[in-house]
């Protein structure tokens, strides 16, 4: 638990599996744009939190659940000077497959959520369950996999589709260009490429790389490569690596620098992070 002014957070992760959850009250942290590699779904307690998702502007009041796809890029403050409380939870797209056929007895294609708010009452109730067990110590975790299953379930027969469509991609665009862009930059994590470096790797010109990636990632490539970073930085110092390295191993300057960046995209701190409740 930790915070400025009126702000805390409580964080709790999995160990080795891609889960992992926070508790938090926000009334002057200001998320920068960014995205997950996991589905993350929040419910807010109270208060409202206004963010940006997907082109639009949206509130989350409380009662409300916020449903973010991987990669779905997306800010996030208080919509007033009382702030919000919320709870969220990170669930990997793998855990996410595991919980639909525990629920239905078959796999399932992974779920796509066309809308980043829910208002549904018993995916919020199922959401809030799941939750509290993740953050209580006394929680078995059998308990934990079966709210995980039934959260899941809940949430994709509320609002979720079966079958992803293609993204919107802008004339001119092309979804392989943004893809052969990203490997790019997952390669080539620790480099500092120009776009024309950029453009040559994946065969168009800066323009239309530039255009296709933001619109099929929703961020520039370099917003992009930071967040890259960022999760590399994350699973390092989950695996118990000092932050100093982490960050020098991840290209950031120095360890304040990943510290801003870190508490700017996940809301606290790589040391809070470190130190988060974990089972």
């Amino acid at each position: 638990m930790g915070g400025v002014g009126g702000d805390w957070a409580r964080y709790w992760r999995a160990g080795r599996r891609p889960l992992e959850a926070m508790h938090a009250h926000f009334e002057r942290h200001v998320y920068h744009r960014h995205s997950h590699d996991t589905y993350s779904f929040g419910v807010t307690e109270t208060g409202a939190q206004a963010f940006t998702c997907r082109g639009a502007a949206h509130t989350s009041a409380a009662g409300m659940v916020m449903a973010f796809n991987p990669d779905d890029p997306h800010d996030g403050h208080a919509a007033d000077a009382l702030g919000f409380t919320y709870r969220i939870v990170h669930i990997g797209p793998e855990l996410v497959t595991e919980a639909l056929a525990d629920a239905t007895g078959s796999r399932s294609p992974l779920p796509l959520f066309a809308a980043p708010l829910v208002a549904d009452a018993a995916a919020a109730g199922a959401l809030r369950a799941f939750h509290r067990a993740l953050l209580d110590p006394a929680a078995t975790a059998l308990r934990r996999d079966e709210l995980l299953a039934g959260t899941v379930a809940h949430l994709v027969r509320a609002a979720a589709t079966q079958a992803p469509p293609d993204p919107p991609m802008a004339r001119g665009t092309s979804a392989a260009t943004a893809a052969r862009a990203r490997r790019f930059l997952e390669d080539h994590l620790l480099d500092d490429p120009t776009a024309e470096e950029l453009a040559r790797a994946t065969g168009g010109s800066r323009f239309a790389v530039y255009r296709a990636f933001v619109a099929r990632y929703g961020l520039p490539p370099s917003d992009y490569q930071r967040l890259l970073r960022l999760r590399r930085a994350r699973t390092l110092i989950a695996d118990g690596v000092p932050i100093g390295e982490a960050a020098a191993a991840t290209g950031f300057a120095d360890q304040s620098h990943l510290t801003r960046w870190f508490v700017r995209c996940f809301g606290l701190t790589p040391g809070a992070y470190r130190e988060a409740a974990c089972s």
